[in-house]
């Protein structure tokens, strides 16, 4: 008798590899969304509406990578699984085997922009506002790898769009007794990733509050992620134990609706000293 719902099946290379070796899907989907990025800020630079100047969006894009890396792999292991970076320390190191938080890629990036600021001579508010308008394309293409890797899977249901991911029961289990669930991983990637790439371009471009406002639309990225995590969340099995009852991505996030509020009250403050 064929399954009800549909079954996981993709691997997480791209063509080819040999055992740990080989294009994955989730490295590629780093590619695509500073590449996105980058495009984006040029098109920015152009257009007069940054202070960045074309020559030096690569510049700022490397930082960004570190930042990203550096921050995401830390912050996996220090929000989530603290004890394996006490027990295994070499885990760090080992990046094939996945490991990344979003919320540690956020700190990441401010250290970086923090120093780029001050290195090239930018405000920094004004290069948080550039980035959280390019970052959710990076968001989307995270959120597909991490469908395609069949991981951070949703919890049960019996939706018919449900989907079954094999790695999600002990293994040898049969497939007919594993249990379907939401494919959070696509609920995210629209949320996190497109819904909020139209919003912030819609105000990057819409709005002139990039000049008047320094750090407000920044505020307003991370208020909206917020909301977009936490109703990721609802859909989304835990991967780590959960902290006064709420899951670690709904907790942490509580911090980015602070954050969020600071920068905007901020920016409102300093339209009006104008």
């Amino acid at each position: 008798m064929p399954l009800a719902f549909w079954v996981h099946h993709f691997s997480p290379f791209l063509g080819p590899h040999w055992g740990n070796f080989g294009i994955r899907y989730y490295g590629l989907s780093y590619v695509l969304g500073f590449l996105t990025a980058a495009a984006l800020l040029i098109r920015y630079a152009r257009a007069g509406r940054s202070q960045l100047a074309v020559n030096k969006v690569g510049d700022l894009m490397v930082a960004v990578v570190f930042g990203v890396m550096i921050g995401g792999r830390l912050g996996s292991f220090l929000l989530y699984h603290p004890d394996q970076l006490v027990r295994d320390p070499l885990s760090f190191f080992r990046v094939w085997e996945g490991g990344m938080a979003s919320h540690g890629g956020f700190v990441g990036v401010a250290v970086a922009l923090a120093w780029f600021a001050r290195s090239e001579k930018i405000s920094f508010l004004h290069l948080s506002d550039l980035i959280v308008s390019v970052a959710p394309a990076g968001l989307f293409f995270g959120r597909i790898a991490n469908f395609i890797n069949g991981e951070l899977w949703g919890t049960p249901t019996r939706v018919r769009w449900a989907v079954i991911f094999p790695n999600s029961a002990d293994p040898g289990t049969p497939l007919h007794l594993v249990l379907p669930r939401h494919p959070s991983q696509l609920y995210e990637a629209a949320l996190e990733g497109l819904v909020l790439l139209a919003l912030m371009q819609w105000r990057f471009w819409r709005s002139d509050v990039v000049r008047t406002q320094p750090g407000r639309l920044a505020g307003e990225f991370f208020l909206a992620y917020a909301a977009a995590r936490m109703i990721g969340e609802c859909f989304r099995e835990p991967d780590a134990s959960l902290i006064l009852g709420l899951s670690r991505g709904t907790f942490y996030s509580v911090f980015l609706i602070a954050a969020g509020v600071i920068l905007i009250v901020r920016g409102a403050r300093s339209r009006s000293v104008r």
